[in-house]
């Protein structure tokens, strides 16, 4: 692409900042602008249900790069403004405030929008989803000492809620229409882990059971179960997943599947529109699969290996999922998406809370979730991309390092 070119970017999040940020790192000289319908420069949402939730960290913490390096980067910015439609064949966009931009190329990184729940109270005053700076600095401020958090949903956003409502002295409750917590993630011996953690921190889990609707005069006061049970409550969190923001890719005329269908670059069935993170239905080879990820590495990862690619580049988009998660004194990480295995491994002390449990399919190591162990686990995509069959009784065994068995 020559400097007279521009490249627009939809979405100032990990993809957006990435995939603004690598076009000037490689070299590219023409206009680069980041769209994005928050009032905040790019930034990364993991410590909004972290750190910033706790009140341990400020919001400028999530921001990608220090204030300043995108304009000295000569990268423009057009926040707190939404895009309303994408014009594909007359390479435009139309923004909320009236502005038409063009574009050479462009980006879609709007990832998704924290689901909501079709029942009644949910537009009440205190009930909030988690996704936003915004939303964080809400939530924090309704955690306080014995304060009633009631969360509905014990996936990764819903325990980490709780873990910082107990921390700041709250009672956390947390309804969970599945019969263990974060079912879609861990094995059920790892949801049991999971769920005895926060049990010991105070959490009143309710697993199997239904949410009909919030009571209340202008701001939540109470839940109301399936069987008419009531839970009053000062705050509720919803946090039951995101979904997708595909509409404007939709609405351009692109192939939508789950997520925008992209190639192992990132383009989408356009030639000149490419997607990255959240929102992106994408190839993985090393999984065999196509696969939709929400997940910080993702984000980043997959924005840099798209920018690179619309600047002619051959880098192909290929790695082995991971995710993280911090709960009271837990490190909790998780690496590919094991979903068909036969065997599993432990490796280190279970009940001392350090250890690794290891997925395999005939032998070969499929994933892996590692508590308070990051030192074994990272071992553990590089094990998986050897293509090496594994004996359970060696990676349970101490004795025998990781690095052993990976060179063996």
């Amino acid at each position: 692409m020559t400097s007279d070119q521009t490249i627009v970017v939809i979405g100032a999040g990990q993809a957006g900042g990435w995939t603004a940020k690598t076009l000037r790192d490689e070299g590219f000289g023409g206009r680069v602008i980041i769209v994005g319908d928050e009032n905040f420069p790019p930034h990364e949402r993991p410590p909004l249900s972290k750190e910033v939730l706790l009140g341990d960290a400020e919001n400028d913490t999530c921001l990608l790069w220090p204030p300043g390096t995108l304009e000295d980067a000569d990268i423009e910015m057009r926040l707190g403004v939404a895009v309303t439609d994408i014009d594909a064949d007359g390479k435009s966009i139309s923004l909320s405030d009236g502005e038409t931009l063009s574009w050479n190329k462009l980006m879609i990184a709007t990832g998704g929008t924290a689901r909501s729940l079709p029942i009644g109270g949910v537009e009440l005053d205190g009930v909030y989803t988690l996704r936003t700076i915004e939303d964080s600095e809400a939530i924090r401020s309704g955690i306080g000492k014995d304060r009633n958090v009631l969360i509905v949903g014990a996936g990764w956003i819903g325990l980490e809620v709780a873990a910082a409502a107990r921390k700041k002295g709250a009672n956390a409750i947390v309804l969970e229409v599945a019969d263990r917590v974060c079912a879609r993630a861990l094995t059920p011996e790892m949801s049991q882990w999971v769920d005895d953690l926060h049990r010991r921190n105070g959490v009143d889990i309710r697993l199997g059971v239904s949410l009909d609707r919030f009571e209340g005069h202008g701001h939540v006061e109470c839940a109301v179960l399936g069987d008419e049970t009531r839970i009053e409550c000062d705050i509720a969190v919803i946090g039951i997943g995101l979904t997708p923001n595909t509409d404007l890719a939709e609405k351009a005329g692109l192939e939508i599947d789950n997520g925008i269908v992209v190639d192992e670059t990132g383009r989408t069935s356009h030639p000149n529109i490419y997607a990255a993170g959240d929102n992106t239905n994408h190839p993985n080879p090393l999984l065999g699969k196509r696969i939709r990820l929400e997940s910080w590495e993702n984000a980043q990862n997959q924005a840099i290996c798209a920018a690179k690619a619309m600047l002619g580049g051959t880098d192909t988009y290929a790695e082995i999922p991971w995710f993280w998660s911090d709960q009271y004194d837990a490190n909790i990480q998780l690496m590919g998406l094991p979903d068909n295995f036969d065997q599993t491994a432990i490796r280190g002390d279970r009940d001392g809370g350090e250890f690794v449990e290891f997925y395999l399919k005939e032998g070969k190591l499929e994933g892996a979730a590692a508590i308070n162990n990051a030192r074994d686990l990272r071992f553990t995509r590089r094990m998986m991309m050897s293509g090496k069959t594994f004996h359970p009784a060696d990676l349970e065994n101490p004795e025998i390092k990781l690095q052993k068995l990976l060179k063996g």
